[in-house]
């Protein structure tokens, strides 16, 4: 295979950092609860801000980028990362982290949507492998924020914030001198994004990624507020170990069971193997609900890959447009989990979140089941 320009390990780098951005919080909720005297509702507004906002400047991002070119719009999202996430190291309220890290998901938006646009179209590799890149620096991103978040946070809980600044100044930077302006597409407007969600295929892949983000969301964002009287470190850890296996599913693994199981199939199991898994944290603690968080990691980085390769693959829209329609409604479903697991794990006890979450999934692979043939079609006709 020939090597990757450039522009794309540049692309990727950031990415790596932009999804490290994710989940540094994680191992800081318990901390940052105990010392700004937040509630857990309170605590998942640091997620549910931040995503919300991301989900729904997903909308933006994808007409910016083909109005004012994918470059510029990539750099803005960058820029608008450091700037919030310095001022939510500074933040003196928790009211005050929460609008910050809303200001944070704004410019995840930008850069989320346009990194895999660029990406796909700068590689010389084929959308599937290109894809496999992007999943590998999101897993491997996802992985070391909680490591980074539990090493930093040990001293501070606002260090972690201005590690990720720093480091994303580096991507913009690097994003600056080495990544090329690819061709504008034709200009798209908001309406555009949201008319490609009267794609039948493209709103099947969506709405059942949605359910799967919820459930992704809430062992990313509500499983550490079950693990209070744990360091920080200890929970980067096993946040860390996640990660990995997200990665290496995503990577590695989906591509392997790829051959040997259908796409559809192979996000069929995958999904309920994670359903099994919520519930199984539903009746467990301690030890045991650290091991379950660990081993759901190979699973979400199954269902990623696949649910990515959709997005790009079974869509007749440009690439742009595509990735924008799918991560507003995936994003979606990852803003409400968060909070409404705080809420719901405070009125009805620590575990039923889980509950929930299993059967969102099982909701989700019964959708797959019914209406999977929408998507295998599309990706026949897609000229991609």
């Amino acid at each position: 295979m020939k090597p990757y320009p450039t522009d794309v390990l540049a692309i990727t780098a950031a990415t790596f950092v932009a999804f490290m951005g994710i989940g540094v919080v994680d191992p800081l909720l318990p901390l940052i609860g105990e010392r700004l005297g937040a509630t857990p509702p309170q605590i998942e507004l640091l997620f549910t801000g931040y995503i919300g906002v991301m989900a729904f400047a997903m909308l933006l991002s994808g007409a910016a980028g083909t109005r004012f070119g994918a470059k510029k719009t990539l750099m803005l999202g960058l820029g608008l990362v450091v700037i919030f996430s310095t001022l939510s190291g500074l933040s003196p309220t928790i009211s005050a982290l929460a609008l910050f890290r809303s200001g944070w998901g704004l410019g995840n938006a930008f850069f989320v949507s346009m990194a895999l646009s660029i990406l796909v179209g700068a590689s010389v590799a084929d959308t599937a492998s290109t894809i496999v890149l992007y999943e590998a620096a999101l897993g491997l991103g996802i992985a070391s924020g909680p490591l980074l978040g539990g090493l930093l946070g040990s001293y501070s809980w606002r260090y972690p914030f201005f590690g990720t600044a720093s480091l994303m100044a580096v991507g913009l930077l690097a994003t600056a001198v080495f990544v090329r302006d690819p061709k504008k597409e034709e200009a798209r407007t908001v309406r555009d994004v949201v008319g490609a969600l009267g794609d039948r295929a493209v709103l099947t892949n969506a709405l059942i990624g949605l359910a799967y983000s919820y459930a992704f969301f809430t062992i990313l964002a509500y499983s550490p507020l079950t693990l209070a009287g744990l360091s920080t470190m200890t929970l980067g850890v096993t946040y860390f170990f996640w990660g990995v296996l997200v990665a290496f599913a995503s990577v590695y693994a989906v591509r392997k069971l790829e051959r040997l199981v259908p796409p559809i199939r192979l996000l069929q199991a995958s999904l309920l193997s994670l359903a099994a898994i919520m519930a199984a944290a539903g009746m467990e603690g301690g030890s045991a609900l650290l091991y379950l968080i660990v081993a759901s990691g190979f699973f979400c980085g199954m269902s990623n890959a696949i649910f990515t390769t959709f997005a790009m693959t079974a869509s007749p829209f440009s690439r742009s447009v595509s990735s924008a329609a799918y991560n507003f409604l995936r994003w979606g479903g990852a803003a409400i989990a968060p909070v409404a697991s705080g809420i719901i794990g405070q009125a009805d006890g620590v575990r039923a979140p889980f509950y929930l979450a299993g059967l969102m999934l099982v909701a989700g692979c019964a959708a797959l089941a019914l209406r999977g043939r929408l998507i295998t079609d599309a990706e026949r006709l897609s000229p991609r």
